[in-house]
């Protein structure tokens, strides 16, 4: 398998504080990485990074084995769902055209996206979402939305997904139904996927991996290592939403 993201000791630092430091991780094809840690722990920059918009001061990234400046030439086949409330639900777009605007790119930014473009019809069928193409995105349910915001991520057939708190304002059956198609996305296309949450009980069943960030790397292995280790009560601070539900490691694993 294709290493896609290598990591080794990624220290990142914003107006003069560091945001992430000595990440060391990989992810190859066809496999689902989560990342987990607390509000502020960097999760989002990390994204940003592997995306190239972010500099970093130490150590080394590579994604399709290109790094530093070169980050920029594999980023068409990156796709990225930002976090539902970075976009404008109040736009009066179709569904088809929210995911048209995946297509664009800073060349074809001033010209029409073709309104039928087989990219858009194509992501709409691969997140089951085919029969909504002319529905007003602002009409639809939470969950609806966010599989329209990830049909926009596919629309250019990346081969690497990041995904930042798809989740977020979503009830448990919808944010399993969610995850259940990352799972399909990622055996059917061999998608590579990083998938941050704070959510541990929603993305371990699904995950190959985690890794587990609170400003430096806390554990990075497979789901039941990472959920039995010690090292997430450093990450946390023992603070676990779900664990206000009476849930727990092994009851959200098994």
């Amino acid at each position: 398998m294709q290493e896609v993201i290598k990591t080794d000791q990624l220290t990142v630092n914003l107006g003069g504080k560091t945001v992430l430091e000595d990440i060391t991780f990989s992810a190859v094809t066809g496999e689902l990485t989560g990342v987990i840690g607390p509000n502020g722990a960097g999760k989002t920059t990390l994204l940003r990074a592997v995306l190239g918009l972010v500099p970093f001061q130490k150590g080394n990234l590579t994604v399709f084995g290109k790094r530093g400046k070169q980050l920029k030439e594999v980023r068409s086949r990156i796709g990225f769902m930002p976090q539902r409330q970075s976009f404008e639900r109040r736009f009066p777009l179709s569904a088809a055209d929210v995911v048209a605007t995946g297509l664009l790119s800073p060349k074809t930014l001033f010209r029409r996206v073709p309104e039928k473009s087989k990219q858009v019809d194509e992501s709409l069928r691969a997140v089951g979402m085919e029969g909504f193409y002319s529905r007003a995105f602002q009409s639809l349910s939470g969950g609806e939305q966010q599989r329209i915001l990830l049909a926009r991520a596919l629309a250019r057939r990346p081969g690497l997904l990041l995904l930042d708190e798809p989740n977020t304002g979503l009830d448990f059956p919808a944010q399993q139904s969610f995850v259940e198609l990352l799972r399909e996305l990622k055996e059917k296309d061999g998608l590579t996927i990083i998938l941050v949450s704070h959510d541990l009980v929603s993305i371990a069943p699904a995950a190959d991996k985690l890794l587990c960030i609170n400003r430096t790397m806390h554990i990075h292995g497979h789901p039941a290592e990472v959920l039995r280790s010690s090292h997430l009560d450093e990450a946390y601070r023992c603070q676990f939403d779900f664990l206000t539900t009476g849930g727990g490691f092994e009851r959200c694993w098994h």
